[in-house]
């Protein structure tokens, strides 16, 4: 099913990883290196411009009278909203900004306007996913418990309602993740009073959330009061769908490959960079769609170096890039719509059981295995660089399943 022998299905020898985690480092030690004023002041201008905007789309829903004003309004709130959860409040709370030392923008106070706690998604992302990327059985974001996205999942009756699931997901995403992250947190609680106390804090930033955007500010707009609470809640629905559908492109289009438990053992760091080069998908976008995205177009790049600035990660993934060439690994992207349409067609084909599904557990364009190569493989360890790779020999797959080469054609 899964992914077990990652250096294998990648077609690299030993010597090739640890040579590419080498080169991974490098990366990082160099951006690590030439950190400076000019990130510091990306944030601080970010975070400037998110409030300004923030403050501009409030007066415009609260001081104007026309529908065009009400949308001008509603659209610019929303934006504020992405720009503040996506650029600003995951990427601080990743640490990106943490060398700074500015008690401000720091991954242990910063507290972002959504749903969950800032501290419960931390543990759950930073920690359970990042760590265990597509680890099937451990990496708790694989279809968020909720879709399922690979063969690996077993499937149930109540997954034929998946696809209405996933449109009640993407509406309501903030509270989705902030359940996710509760749960999380409770499974490593020792007793039953940690457990009884995060979900009170749970239930306590539920509470300030809700009675920020849907009482206090409308109460402020007086007789208007219905204006205001019609656009925050659509500005929250409007937020959470674009999260929803940036974080889906980003982990489940074909491409983002799955693992076994059993693949990480004995992991070493080079090891741990292929799983996450191999594990994310990027879509394409230009500087404006990055910067809204919170440079999660570049989901790559973040996944090997969650933890470096976000700006930077135009300029790292011009290296990656370059390093994919050179071990002829696959670089998954592609447009935005392509890439949802290919995570749209996972879901609803999965939601059906697997006598309904054609394609082999080892060999389907959303679940692979070592084994999709078996007899057929184009490794070669003895072979120099430039060699032909994992991504020469899912260009001759795609060929082949088209039937426009002969099936023993190399």
């Amino acid at each position: 099913m899964a992914i077990t022998e990652v250096a294998a299905y990648a077609h690299l020898s030993p010597a090739d990883v640890e040579a590419l985690g080498r080169k991974l480092d490098a990366i990082r030690t160099d951006i690590q290196n030439r950190r400076g004023t000019r990130d510091a002041t990306y944030i601080r201008r970010t975070i400037a411009f998110q409030r300004g905007l923030d403050a501009a789309a409030r007066l415009v829903i609260a001081c104007t009278r026309t529908r065009s004003g009400w949308l001008l309004g509603t659209a610019a709130l929303a934006t504020a909203k992405s720009i503040e959860n996506m650029e600003i409040g995951h990427n601080v709370c990743h640490g990106q900004w943490d060398w700074m030392n500015d008690p401000e923008i720091h991954s242990r106070t910063w507290e972002w306007d959504m749903a969950g706690l800032s501290a419960q998604w931390q543990y759950s992302h930073n920690y359970r996913h990042h760590m265990f990327t597509n680890v099937v059985g451990i990496d708790d974001d694989i279809g968020f418990g909720v879709l399922r996205v690979t063969r690996d999942q077993r499937w149930s009756p109540r997954l034929l309602l998946a696809p209405l699931q996933n449109l009640l997901l993407a509406a309501t995403f903030e509270w989705g993740i902030a359940l996710h992250g509760m749960y999380s947190e409770r499974d490593r609680c020792a007793t039953e009073a940690e457990k009884s106390a995060q979900k009170k804090a749970m239930i306590a930033k539920m509470a300030r959330q809700t009675g920020k955007d849907y009482l206090f500010f409308p109460v402020l707009s007086g007789r208007r009061w219905r204006r205001t609470l019609t656009a925050d809640l659509t500005a929250n629905i409007l937020r959470n769908i674009w999260a929803y559908l940036v974080i889906f492109c980003g982990h489940f289009p074909d491409g983002a490959e799955k693992f076994t438990p059993e693949s990480m053992a004995d992991e070493t760091r080079p090891e741990w960079y292929l799983r996450q080069m191999l594990g994310s998908a990027n879509f394409d976008a230009g500087p404006v769609l990055a910067f809204l995205s919170g440079h999660l177009c570049h989901q790559i790049e973040h996944h090997l170096f969650p933890d470096l600035p976000s700006n930077r990660y135009a300029e790292i993934a011009r290296q990656v890039r370059a390093l994919c060439d050179e071990y002829d690994l696959p670089y998954t992207t592609g447009p935005l719509p392509r890439q949802y349409l290919l995570v749209l067609r996972t879901i609803h084909k999965l939601s059906l059981p697997d006598s309904f599904l054609t394609a082999t557990a080892d060999d389907a364009p959303e679940t692979a295995s070592e084994r999709k190569f078996h007899g057929r493989t184009t490794f070669d360890p003895a072979r120099p660089l430039p060699r032909r790779g994992l991504r020469t020999a899912l260009r001759h797959d795609r060929v082949r399943f088209r039937g426009l080469a002969r099936p023993d054609a190399e």
